[in-house]
């Protein structure tokens, strides 16, 4: 095994560290999620963290980490006759993105549990975890279903195995702990709120700590032994001092003033729920116990809620977070200081004491991510020249080529479902019929492979003709492993979004851009709601561009359309070209995954030779290829032209208007986007 990376040799990420630290001393605030840019000891200091946790005490032979002192009395293992224990190292697991739900939670031996009657039970990821840390690397990569899993497992501290009428379950508490990039797509807001921390972590702009950095990682590459031996000292020190706040933890006084701080500053920031006030007591009182104290202070309350509220203050993937320290600092001195309190005791910066070496938990302030703005777009009147008709001249002040300045967008709304149709076979989401792991019963086939979902009634009917030849003679049904079948279920999958935006004069004209990039927005909100990929090819003058390739961070493609500029001609043919170029690439990296093609624009196209002509073809190209599309007709006044909808029929989709698109809208009630050649 490979000598891990010391965690006091880790440079800066105060917060990341001291989040970590403070799960360690308490296990029941709740894990941390660790948010942040590639490249920034994400993964490091979680892996360090496990050489720092007091060793773990277990019944011998017991795959569930029973604890000798009170084993669990429903362990699959049990019952536990008195014995003593041995100690081993706290774990720490790791649980991969690509990782099955029998995985996770353990599987059941079906054809043993119905051919005998036998609980045989094959350990989980989580019973692995039992004790320890689970640690998952892109969190938000993982499919909701294994989420909702390992939350309810973490909220619980027990994970429950059920395969028709045959139930194991076994006790599973952990120090989670996940890591993300948000430009990788974000969680959904209740899942935020199951973890119980999180922390902001970007890479340093100080040249000496880069540096260090880099001196630190280089020594511990040539001889990780060494360089772990280097810092033993540092290492035992802040081992004691977790051992140390743990024993301290339980006498913390938490006084009803400190109760009161905490239920107003959840209550003044408008958190859902109580879990936000129930963490951050943990919170505060687990920073009392690491900095040695008895009783919890208001800086104990303020570095609590800088660490557990930001994330639950997100009610959508454009809002940005953090927490508005002005406003938190109002809030705790209305609340009334807590008794006994004078401010003084602050948790060590360096989280070990003067002789730390660095390594402890810093008591910073979450940075704010300096990647992409993710502040979503803001109202603004005024802020926009009025457009020029196309092909006209410059006017003074304007942009040379036409181009106007970017326009706030119109406030979102709730759009009707837009769903691709047939039956596909992609990732796991919410967007279109498809053949999926979990889902509704339609019918049953043979395994292949293993088996996951067992189809009670046919593997009856299979296995039953057979009874005589078989020498049935007791009330058991004989079953053999060609009998079992496989359940085949329908769910819904997530689809690729790929938007088309006319950014074209024309467009501007009318003051109509606002308006579109709203509904954008909106059918973007969608897309996160509903676990899709979504990209953006915007086209203007006299070329295309995609904007934004395929990702699953909807709030990058929201910061892309609010920067969004305006003006020129409208190459209509080149924006569908390059929709197609960005599809037929993704065909080849996700086949699974169906696309949906949304155009956005009045239907209009000049600039070159025969532009309208073009445009037809680039549309029956799509057409071709089968791609379901929609067009969002932005045409607006008493004069239309109906181009919007000509363009549909060429791409062989549906054409519906801005105010078709809301889901409250009385002109229909769901939009299928017509597959090509269904029309013809």
């Amino acid at each position: 095994m490979s000598t891990p990376y010391p965690f006091t040799a880790i440079v800066g990420q105060d917060d990341l560290r001291l989040g970590l630290l403070l799960n360690a001393v308490s296990p029941a605030v709740g894990g941390v999620l660790v948010r942040g840019e590639k490249g920034t000891a994400k993964s490091t200091a979680v892996r360090a963290l496990a050489a720092l946790m007091p060793e773990v005490p277990v019944v011998p032979g017991c795959r569930f980490s029973c604890d000798p002192v009170s084993p669990d009395p429903a362990c699959p293992d049990g019952p536990h006759a008195e014995a003593a224990g041995v100690s081993r190292p706290a774990r720490t697991v790791e649980l991969p993105v690509g990782a099955s739900e029998d995985r996770l939670v353990g599987a059941l031996d079906i054809e043993r549990a119905l051919s005998e009657g036998v609980k045989a039970f094959e350990p989980g990821l989580l019973a692995d975890a039992h004790r320890g840390i689970l640690y998952v690397d892109e969190v938000n990569l993982l499919h909701d279903h294994l989420v909702d899993l390992l939350l309810d497992a973490a909220a619980m501290g027990a994970s429950y195995v059920e395969r028709e009428g045959v139930s194991v379950r076994h006790a599973a508490r952990f120090l989670l702990v996940g890591t993300m990039n948000p430009e990788e797509g974000e969680l959904r807001p209740q899942l935020l709120d199951r973890f119980g921390l999180t922390v902001e972590v970007s890479a340093s702009r100080d040249t000496d700590e880069r540096v260090e950095v880099v001196r630190r990682r280089l020594a511990y590459d040539d001889d990780p032994e060494g360089f772990a031996a280097r810092w033993a000292e540092e290492e035992g020190a802040l081992r004691e001092r977790i051992a140390a706040a743990r024993v301290l933890l339980p006498r913390i006084v938490l006084s009803d003033g400190v109760l009161r701080q905490i239920a107003a500053t959840c209550a003044a920031f408008e958190v859902d729920g109580m879990r936000a006030d129930i963490v951050m007591a943990r919170t505060a009182t687990a920073l009392a116990a690491w900095a040695g104290r008895d009783e919890v202070t208001a800086d104990d309350v303020r570095q609590a809620a800088l660490l557990a509220l930001p994330h639950r203050r997100r009610r959508n993937p454009f809002d940005a977070p953090g927490l508005d320290e002005d406003k938190l600092d109002q809030t705790l001195d209305e609340a009334g200081p807590p008794e006994n309190s004078d401010g003084d005791d602050q948790p060590d910066p360096d989280g070990g004491g003067d002789d730390d070496g660095g390594g402890g938990g810093g008591g910073g302030v979450p940075p704010q991510a300096d990647g992409e703005d993710r502040t979503p777009p803001q109202g603004s009147e005024g802020d926009s020249p009025s457009p020029a008709p196309e092909g006209a001249p410059d006017a003074p002040g304007r942009p040379a080529g036409g181009e106007q300045q970017p326009v706030a967008a119109a406030e979102p709304f709730r759009t009707k479902m837009l769903s691709v149709p047939g039956l596909g076979e992609g990732a796991a989401g919410r967007r279109s019929r498809a053949r999926t792991e979990h889902g509704r019963t339609t019918g049953a086939r043979r395994p292949q492979g293993a088996l996951t979902k067992l189809h009670l009634a046919a593997t009856v009917q299979a296995a039953a003709p057979h009874q005589r030849a078989r020498g049935r003679a007791g009330r058991g049904l004989v079953v053999r492993r060609d009998d079992l079948r496989q359940a085949t279920r329908e769910g819904r999958e997530g689809n690729l979004v790929l938007f088309v935006v006319d950014a074209s004069g024309s467009m501007a004209a009318r003051q109509r851009m606002s308006a579109v990039k709203g509904a954008v927005l909106s059918l973007l909100l969608d897309a996160y709601q509903r676990r899709d990929k979504v990209g953006l090819v915007t086209f203007r003058g006299k070329e295309a561009e995609v904007a934004l390739p395929p990702t699953s961070s909807v709030d990058a493609a929201a910061a892309r359309l609010e920067s969004l500029p305006t003006g020129g001609r409208t190459p209509l043919a080149a924006g569908l070209l390059k929709a197609h170029d960005v599809l037929r690439v993704e065909r080849l990296r996700d086949p699974s995954r169906r696309p949906l093609l949304v155009v956005v624009t009045d239907g209009r196209a000049t600039g070159g030779p025969e532009p309208v002509a073009l445009a037809g073809r680039a549309g029956r190209l799509h057409r071709s290829e089968g791609t379901a599309s929609v067009v969002v007709d932005c045409e607006s006044g008493y004069v239309r032209l109906g181009l919007a909808g000509e363009l549909a029929r060429e791409l062989g989709g549906t054409a519906v208007t801005l105010d078709e698109l809301r889901a409250d809208s009385i002109a229909g009630l769901v939009k299928d986007v017509t597959a090509a050649g269904r029309a013809a």
